[in-house]
Protein backbone atom coordinates (compact mmCIF):
# COMPACT_ATOMS: atom_id res chain seq x y z
CA UNK A 1 0.00 0.00 0.00
CA UNK A 2 0.98 3.53 -0.52
CA UNK A 3 2.97 4.89 2.12
CA UNK A 4 1.20 8.14 2.09
CA UNK A 5 -1.92 6.15 3.59
CA UNK A 6 -0.88 2.83 4.81
CA UNK A 7 -0.53 4.38 8.76
CA UNK A 8 -2.67 7.80 9.24
CA UNK A 9 -5.88 9.34 8.06
CA UNK A 10 -6.18 11.75 5.53
CA UNK A 11 -4.78 14.98 6.00
CA UNK A 12 -4.69 14.88 10.34
CA UNK A 13 -1.76 15.00 11.98
CA UNK A 14 -0.75 11.70 14.18
CA UNK A 15 -1.85 11.85 17.74
CA UNK A 16 1.67 13.20 18.71
CA UNK A 17 2.91 15.27 21.63
CA UNK A 18 3.91 18.00 18.93
CA UNK A 19 0.54 17.69 17.50
CA UNK A 20 -0.88 18.28 20.89
CA UNK A 21 1.37 21.82 21.56
CA UNK A 22 1.27 23.29 18.37
CA UNK A 23 -0.45 26.11 16.82
CA UNK A 24 -2.36 23.80 13.96
CA UNK A 25 -3.62 26.17 11.18
CA UNK A 26 -6.51 25.82 9.44
CA UNK A 27 -6.63 23.15 6.32
CA UNK A 28 -5.49 24.79 2.97
CA UNK A 29 -7.61 23.76 -0.15
CA UNK A 30 -6.38 21.23 -2.47
CA UNK A 31 -5.54 22.17 -6.16
CA UNK A 32 -8.41 22.72 -8.43
CA UNK A 33 -7.37 23.08 -12.12
CA UNK A 34 -4.15 23.95 -14.22
CA UNK A 35 -1.79 26.32 -12.76
CA UNK A 36 1.50 27.40 -14.01
CA UNK A 37 4.92 28.21 -12.16
CA UNK A 38 8.89 28.45 -11.96
CA UNK A 39 8.53 25.66 -9.52
CA UNK A 40 6.55 22.91 -8.83
CA UNK A 41 7.73 21.14 -5.44
CA UNK A 42 6.23 17.63 -4.60
CA UNK A 43 5.98 17.27 -0.47
CA UNK A 44 5.81 20.59 2.06
CA UNK A 45 8.13 18.74 4.87
CA UNK A 46 11.62 20.82 5.34
CA UNK A 47 13.23 20.44 2.27
CA UNK A 48 10.39 21.66 0.33
CA UNK A 49 9.25 24.49 2.49
CA UNK A 50 13.07 25.43 2.33
CA UNK A 51 13.26 25.08 -1.08
CA UNK A 52 9.73 27.08 -1.57
CA UNK A 53 10.91 29.99 0.74
CA UNK A 54 14.55 30.87 -0.68
CA UNK A 55 13.11 30.43 -4.30
CA UNK A 56 10.40 32.29 -3.43
CA UNK A 57 12.65 34.99 -1.96
CA UNK A 58 14.47 34.87 -5.29
CA UNK A 59 11.54 36.15 -6.90
CA UNK A 60 10.52 32.53 -8.61
CA UNK A 61 6.94 31.85 -8.76
CA UNK A 62 6.57 28.52 -6.76
CA UNK A 63 3.87 25.74 -5.96
CA UNK A 64 3.99 23.36 -3.49
CA UNK A 65 1.77 20.39 -3.09
CA UNK A 66 1.42 17.83 -0.10
CA UNK A 67 -1.16 15.09 0.16
CA UNK A 68 -1.33 15.42 3.17
CA UNK A 69 -0.50 18.73 4.89
CA UNK A 70 2.55 20.95 5.46
CA UNK A 71 4.98 19.55 8.12
CA UNK A 72 2.58 16.37 8.42
CA UNK A 73 5.76 13.27 7.58
CA UNK A 74 9.03 13.20 9.01
CA UNK A 75 9.28 16.44 9.60
CA UNK A 76 6.10 17.22 12.07
CA UNK A 77 7.26 13.74 14.08
CA UNK A 78 11.05 13.55 14.42
CA UNK A 79 12.99 13.82 17.58
CA UNK A 80 13.99 17.41 16.80
CA UNK A 81 18.09 16.91 16.72
CA UNK A 82 19.66 19.58 15.59
CA UNK A 83 22.83 17.78 14.54
CA UNK A 84 26.43 17.97 13.34
CA UNK A 85 27.76 16.52 10.34
CA UNK A 86 26.62 13.71 8.41
CA UNK A 87 25.32 9.88 9.02
CA UNK A 88 29.03 9.34 8.54
CA UNK A 89 31.86 10.48 10.14
CA UNK A 90 34.36 12.80 8.64
CA UNK A 91 37.41 10.13 8.61
CA UNK A 92 35.26 8.25 6.38
CA UNK A 93 34.40 11.00 4.03
CA UNK A 94 37.97 12.08 3.88
CA UNK A 95 38.93 8.39 3.14
CA UNK A 96 36.61 8.28 0.21
CA UNK A 97 36.73 11.37 -1.41
CA UNK A 98 39.95 12.80 -0.48
CA UNK A 99 40.74 16.00 2.08
CA UNK A 100 39.49 19.03 -0.15
CA UNK A 101 35.85 17.84 -0.47
CA UNK A 102 35.29 16.25 2.59
CA UNK A 103 36.38 19.63 4.35
CA UNK A 104 33.62 21.39 1.64
CA UNK A 105 31.10 18.95 2.85
CA UNK A 106 31.94 19.77 6.63
CA UNK A 107 31.28 23.57 5.97
CA UNK A 108 27.72 22.71 4.53
CA UNK A 109 26.85 20.57 7.84
CA UNK A 110 28.12 23.42 10.16
CA UNK A 111 26.22 26.43 7.32
CA UNK A 112 23.51 23.83 8.08
CA UNK A 113 23.01 23.99 11.92
CA UNK A 114 23.31 28.11 11.34
CA UNK A 115 20.59 27.92 8.60
CA UNK A 116 18.29 25.81 11.12
CA UNK A 117 19.13 28.22 14.50
CA UNK A 118 18.02 31.49 11.93
CA UNK A 119 15.26 30.17 10.26
CA UNK A 120 13.83 28.82 13.49
CA UNK A 121 14.87 32.09 15.26
CA UNK A 122 12.99 34.26 12.39
CA UNK A 123 9.59 32.45 11.31
CA UNK A 124 9.26 29.87 14.32
CA UNK A 125 10.10 31.05 17.68
CA UNK A 126 7.81 29.12 19.67
CA UNK A 127 9.97 25.85 18.41
CA UNK A 128 12.07 26.56 21.57
CA UNK A 129 15.68 26.02 20.10
CA UNK A 130 18.10 25.55 22.16
CA UNK A 131 21.40 24.06 22.65
CA UNK A 132 23.49 21.46 23.36
CA UNK A 133 23.14 17.16 22.22
CA UNK A 134 25.01 14.32 23.57
CA UNK A 135 26.40 11.74 22.01
CA UNK A 136 26.45 8.25 24.03
CA UNK A 137 28.44 5.39 23.67
CA UNK A 138 27.96 1.47 25.52
CA UNK A 139 31.15 0.06 25.73
CA UNK A 140 34.75 1.04 26.32
CA UNK A 141 35.87 0.35 23.16
CA UNK A 142 33.55 2.95 21.73
CA UNK A 143 34.15 5.42 24.23
CA UNK A 144 38.05 5.37 23.27
CA UNK A 145 36.89 5.76 19.45
CA UNK A 146 34.45 8.18 20.08
CA UNK A 147 37.80 10.01 22.26
CA UNK A 148 39.83 9.65 18.92
CA UNK A 149 36.84 11.13 16.91
CA UNK A 150 36.90 14.19 19.15
CA UNK A 151 40.41 14.74 18.37
CA UNK A 152 40.58 14.13 14.78
CA UNK A 153 37.95 16.32 14.66
CA UNK A 154 40.04 19.50 16.37
CA UNK A 155 43.02 18.88 14.57
CA UNK A 156 41.32 18.59 11.20
CA UNK A 157 38.25 20.89 11.25
CA UNK A 158 39.35 22.81 13.93
CA UNK A 159 35.98 22.03 15.90
CA UNK A 160 35.59 21.69 19.43
CA UNK A 161 33.38 19.44 21.18
CA UNK A 162 33.79 18.01 24.91
CA UNK A 163 34.47 14.53 25.79
CA UNK A 164 32.81 12.95 29.18
CA UNK A 165 34.15 10.14 30.49
CA UNK A 166 31.53 7.55 32.35
CA UNK A 167 31.23 9.43 35.17
CA UNK A 168 30.74 12.72 33.45
CA UNK A 169 28.46 11.31 31.15
CA UNK A 170 26.50 10.13 34.40
CA UNK A 171 26.29 13.55 36.06
CA UNK A 172 24.98 15.15 32.94
CA UNK A 173 22.10 11.60 31.53
CA UNK A 174 21.14 9.86 34.79
CA UNK A 175 21.86 6.41 32.87
CA UNK A 176 24.47 3.51 33.86
CA UNK A 177 24.84 2.65 30.42
CA UNK A 178 26.74 5.01 28.87
CA UNK A 179 30.60 4.42 29.24
CA UNK A 180 31.47 7.83 27.32
CA UNK A 181 29.91 10.69 25.42
CA UNK A 182 30.57 13.81 23.13
CA UNK A 183 28.81 16.67 24.05
CA UNK A 184 27.75 18.86 21.48
CA UNK A 185 27.38 22.42 22.08
CA UNK A 186 27.26 24.07 18.75
CA UNK A 187 24.30 21.20 17.77
CA UNK A 188 20.73 21.35 19.37
CA UNK A 189 17.24 20.80 19.54
CA UNK A 190 13.70 22.03 18.80
CA UNK A 191 9.82 21.17 18.80
CA UNK A 192 9.95 20.03 14.96
CA UNK A 193 6.30 20.88 14.42
CA UNK A 194 6.29 24.14 15.06
CA UNK A 195 9.56 24.46 13.23
CA UNK A 196 7.70 23.02 10.06
CA UNK A 197 4.48 25.14 10.73
CA UNK A 198 6.65 28.38 10.65
CA UNK A 199 8.73 27.20 7.65
CA UNK A 200 5.19 27.14 5.64
CA UNK A 201 3.98 30.62 6.87
CA UNK A 202 7.37 32.46 6.06
CA UNK A 203 7.46 30.55 2.52
CA UNK A 204 3.69 31.44 1.94
CA UNK A 205 4.70 35.10 3.24
CA UNK A 206 7.44 35.15 0.60
CA UNK A 207 4.96 34.60 -2.15
CA UNK A 208 5.26 30.47 -2.70
CA UNK A 209 1.31 29.16 -2.98
CA UNK A 210 0.75 25.86 -0.97
CA UNK A 211 -1.61 23.21 -1.72
CA UNK A 212 -2.29 20.70 1.15
CA UNK A 213 -4.75 17.35 0.00
CA UNK A 214 -3.09 17.55 -3.02
CA UNK A 215 -1.25 14.10 -4.59
CA UNK A 216 0.98 14.03 -7.06
CA UNK A 217 0.29 10.95 -9.28
CA UNK A 218 2.61 11.54 -12.46
CA UNK A 219 5.80 13.96 -13.42
CA UNK A 220 7.27 14.33 -16.74
CA UNK A 221 9.28 17.17 -17.87
CA UNK A 222 7.00 19.94 -18.37
CA UNK A 223 5.10 19.62 -14.65
CA UNK A 224 3.50 17.72 -12.07
CA UNK A 225 0.41 16.14 -12.57
CA UNK A 226 -2.53 15.14 -9.65
CA UNK A 227 -5.65 14.06 -8.74
CA UNK A 228 -7.26 16.99 -9.11
CA UNK A 229 -5.04 19.10 -11.23
CA UNK A 230 -1.92 19.93 -13.22
CA UNK A 231 1.01 22.17 -12.70
CA UNK A 232 2.98 23.53 -16.01
CA UNK A 233 6.87 23.85 -14.17
CA UNK A 234 9.93 25.25 -15.36
CA UNK A 235 11.56 23.45 -12.47
CA UNK A 236 10.27 20.71 -10.42
CA UNK A 237 11.93 19.53 -6.93
CA UNK A 238 10.95 15.97 -5.52
CA UNK A 239 11.03 15.86 -1.78
CA UNK A 240 8.46 13.43 -0.33
CA UNK A 241 11.43 11.47 1.30
CA UNK A 242 9.87 8.00 3.10
CA UNK A 243 6.32 9.39 1.66
CA UNK A 244 6.91 9.45 -1.50
CA UNK A 245 4.96 6.98 -3.70
CA UNK A 246 6.80 5.57 -6.70
CA UNK A 247 7.16 8.47 -8.94
CA UNK A 248 9.88 7.91 -10.52
CA UNK A 249 12.51 4.65 -10.69
CA UNK A 250 16.03 6.90 -9.63
CA UNK A 251 14.55 7.60 -6.69
CA UNK A 252 12.89 4.27 -5.66
CA UNK A 253 15.91 2.41 -5.76
CA UNK A 254 18.27 4.45 -3.77
CA UNK A 255 15.39 5.76 -1.34
CA UNK A 256 13.78 3.09 1.24
CA UNK A 257 10.48 4.45 3.28
CA UNK A 258 11.05 2.64 7.49
CA UNK A 259 9.40 3.92 10.36
CA UNK A 260 10.62 4.79 13.50
CA UNK A 261 8.45 5.74 17.04
CA UNK A 262 8.42 7.98 19.90
CA UNK A 263 6.68 8.28 23.55
CA UNK A 264 6.14 11.03 25.72
CA UNK A 265 5.96 10.34 29.17
CA UNK A 266 3.48 11.88 31.23
CA UNK A 267 5.11 15.03 33.03
CA UNK A 268 7.89 14.46 35.23
CA UNK A 269 8.13 17.41 37.26
CA UNK A 270 11.42 17.53 39.83
CA UNK A 271 11.91 13.92 38.60
CA UNK A 272 13.24 14.93 35.03
CA UNK A 273 16.66 15.79 36.93
CA UNK A 274 16.33 11.92 37.57
CA UNK A 275 16.74 11.67 33.81
CA UNK A 276 18.78 14.62 32.52
CA UNK A 277 20.53 17.62 34.59
CA UNK A 278 21.51 19.79 31.22
CA UNK A 279 18.25 20.96 28.92
CA UNK A 280 20.28 18.52 26.03
CA UNK A 281 19.07 16.17 22.95
CA UNK A 282 20.94 12.85 23.78
CA UNK A 283 21.46 10.20 20.95
CA UNK A 284 23.50 7.43 21.21
CA UNK A 285 26.26 4.69 19.16
CA UNK A 286 23.07 1.53 18.76
CA UNK A 287 22.42 0.92 15.11
CA UNK A 288 18.66 1.07 16.10
CA UNK A 289 19.59 4.42 17.77
CA UNK A 290 17.84 5.55 21.31
CA UNK A 291 17.18 9.29 20.88
CA UNK A 292 15.88 11.05 23.75
CA UNK A 293 15.78 14.83 25.39
CA UNK A 294 13.12 16.87 27.88
CA UNK A 295 9.92 18.83 26.41
CA UNK A 296 8.97 22.29 27.81
CA UNK A 297 7.11 20.56 30.49
CA UNK A 298 9.38 18.20 31.12
CA UNK A 299 8.22 15.03 29.89
CA UNK A 300 10.41 12.38 28.76
CA UNK A 301 10.41 11.97 24.52
CA UNK A 302 12.04 9.12 24.29
CA UNK A 303 12.93 7.55 20.28
CA UNK A 304 13.56 4.55 18.91
CA UNK A 305 12.14 0.99 17.71
CA UNK A 306 12.78 1.44 14.03
CA UNK A 307 10.52 -1.44 12.34
CA UNK A 308 11.21 -1.98 7.93
CA UNK A 309 8.08 -2.86 6.89
CA UNK A 310 5.31 0.28 5.55
CA UNK A 311 2.85 -0.78 8.84
CA UNK A 312 3.29 0.63 12.21
CA UNK A 313 3.04 -2.25 14.88
CA UNK A 314 -0.46 -2.94 16.88
CA UNK A 315 1.25 -1.80 20.02
CA UNK A 316 3.80 0.91 19.81
CA UNK A 317 3.97 1.74 23.39
CA UNK A 318 5.34 -1.77 24.88
CA UNK A 319 8.60 -1.91 23.01
CA UNK A 320 9.31 1.78 23.69
CA UNK A 321 8.94 1.57 27.14
CA UNK A 322 11.16 -1.74 27.03
CA UNK A 323 13.80 0.37 25.31
CA UNK A 324 13.24 3.33 27.89
CA UNK A 325 13.72 1.39 31.11
CA UNK A 326 16.74 -0.64 30.15
CA UNK A 327 17.88 3.53 30.57
CA UNK A 328 16.23 4.54 33.24
CA UNK A 329 14.95 2.36 35.25
CA UNK A 330 14.04 4.93 37.67
CA UNK A 331 10.94 5.36 35.51
CA UNK A 332 9.11 2.24 35.71
CA UNK A 333 6.01 3.68 37.42
CA UNK A 334 5.63 7.00 35.26
CA UNK A 335 2.82 6.84 32.62
CA UNK A 336 3.33 7.43 28.86
CA UNK A 337 0.30 10.13 27.53
CA UNK A 338 1.72 9.75 23.94
CA UNK A 339 3.04 7.44 21.29
CA UNK A 340 3.05 8.01 17.68
CA UNK A 341 5.03 7.32 14.66
CA UNK A 342 6.90 8.27 10.84
CA UNK A 343 7.94 7.42 8.08
CA UNK A 344 11.24 8.27 7.23
CA UNK A 345 13.46 7.88 4.57
CA UNK A 346 16.98 6.18 4.04
CA UNK A 347 20.06 5.32 1.54
CA UNK A 348 22.42 2.41 1.97
CA UNK A 349 24.88 4.74 3.05
CA UNK A 350 22.23 6.63 4.99
CA UNK A 351 24.01 9.38 3.44
CA UNK A 352 21.11 12.23 2.11
CA UNK A 353 20.35 12.39 -1.73
CA UNK A 354 20.61 15.55 -4.17
CA UNK A 355 19.84 14.12 -7.89
CA UNK A 356 19.37 15.80 -10.88
CA UNK A 357 16.44 13.08 -12.17
CA UNK A 358 15.72 15.04 -15.22
CA UNK A 359 17.09 18.23 -17.18
CA UNK A 360 15.10 20.17 -15.00
CA UNK A 361 14.25 17.49 -12.35
CA UNK A 362 16.20 18.01 -8.50
CA UNK A 363 15.03 15.22 -6.08
CA UNK A 364 15.84 15.10 -2.63
CA UNK A 365 15.37 12.34 -0.03
CA UNK A 366 17.19 9.72 2.37
CA UNK A 367 18.45 11.89 4.78
CA UNK A 368 18.23 8.53 7.30
CA UNK A 369 17.00 10.10 10.91
CA UNK A 370 19.80 13.52 10.15
CA UNK A 371 17.73 15.79 8.81
CA UNK A 372 16.72 18.38 10.80
CA UNK A 373 19.42 20.38 9.45
CA UNK A 374 20.20 19.17 6.57
CA UNK A 375 17.10 19.79 5.01
CA UNK A 376 16.74 23.30 5.59
CA UNK A 377 20.31 23.92 3.66
CA UNK A 378 19.19 21.05 1.14
CA UNK A 379 16.52 23.45 0.03
CA UNK A 380 18.28 26.70 0.17
CA UNK A 381 21.11 24.67 -2.17
CA UNK A 382 17.97 23.22 -5.03
CA UNK A 383 16.73 27.17 -4.78
CA UNK A 384 20.06 27.71 -6.05
CA UNK A 385 20.49 24.91 -8.17
CA UNK A 386 16.72 26.18 -10.10
CA UNK A 387 18.48 29.90 -10.42
CA UNK A 388 21.32 28.24 -11.94
CA UNK A 389 23.71 27.96 -9.09
CA UNK A 390 24.46 24.06 -9.21
CA UNK A 391 28.13 24.09 -7.56
CA UNK A 392 26.99 23.21 -3.93
CA UNK A 393 24.54 20.99 -5.27
CA UNK A 394 27.02 19.08 -7.81
CA UNK A 395 28.75 19.03 -4.23
CA UNK A 396 26.56 17.63 -2.12
CA UNK A 397 25.69 14.61 -5.19
CA UNK A 398 29.16 13.72 -4.67
CA UNK A 399 28.23 11.77 -1.51
CA UNK A 400 28.18 8.09 -2.32
CA UNK A 401 24.32 7.01 -2.73
CA UNK A 402 24.39 3.15 -4.53
CA UNK A 403 21.13 1.68 -5.42
CA UNK A 404 19.35 -1.06 -2.88
CA UNK A 405 19.95 -4.80 -4.53
CA UNK A 406 17.27 -6.29 -5.25
CA UNK A 407 15.74 -3.92 -6.91
CA UNK A 408 12.11 -2.32 -5.97
CA UNK A 409 10.40 -5.71 -4.91
CA UNK A 410 13.32 -7.38 -3.09
CA UNK A 411 15.21 -4.70 -1.70
CA UNK A 412 13.19 -4.21 1.36
CA UNK A 413 12.35 -8.70 2.55
CA UNK A 414 16.98 -8.12 2.12
CA UNK A 415 16.98 -5.03 4.39
CA UNK A 416 14.87 -6.56 6.75
CA UNK A 417 17.02 -9.32 7.11
CA UNK A 418 19.63 -7.03 7.65
CA UNK A 419 18.26 -4.71 9.99
CA UNK A 420 17.18 -7.68 12.02
CA UNK A 421 20.62 -8.57 12.33
CA UNK A 422 21.95 -5.51 13.81
CA UNK A 423 19.04 -5.10 15.90
CA UNK A 424 19.77 -8.48 17.38
CA UNK A 425 23.55 -7.46 17.62
CA UNK A 426 22.63 -4.27 19.75
CA UNK A 427 20.61 -6.82 22.16
CA UNK A 428 23.62 -8.89 22.94
CA UNK A 429 25.82 -5.98 22.92
CA UNK A 430 28.09 -6.97 20.03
Amino acid sequence: MNPLYRNDKPGQFPPSYYAATADIPPVRPPLDGDITADVAIIGAGYTGLSTALHAAQNGLNVVVIDAHRAGFGASGRNGGQVGTGWNKDQDWLQARLGSGPAQQLWDLTLEAKALTRDLAQAHAPDAGYKPGVLHGEWSAKGAGDLRRYRDFLAQTYDYDTEYLDRDAVRAICRSDVYQGGLLDWDAGHLHPLRYALGLARAAEAAGARLFEGTEATALDATGVTTRSGRIHAGHIIVAGNGYLPDLNTQIASRVLPINSFIAATQPLGDRAEQVLSKDIAVADDKFVVNYFRLSDDKRLLFGGRENYGLGFPQNIEDALVQRMLKLFPQLKDVGIDYTWGGTLGITMTRLPMLRRIGPNTLAAGGFSGHGVALTGLAGKILAEAVTGQAGRFDLWSTLPIPTFPGGKHARAPLLTLAMTWYALRDRLGL
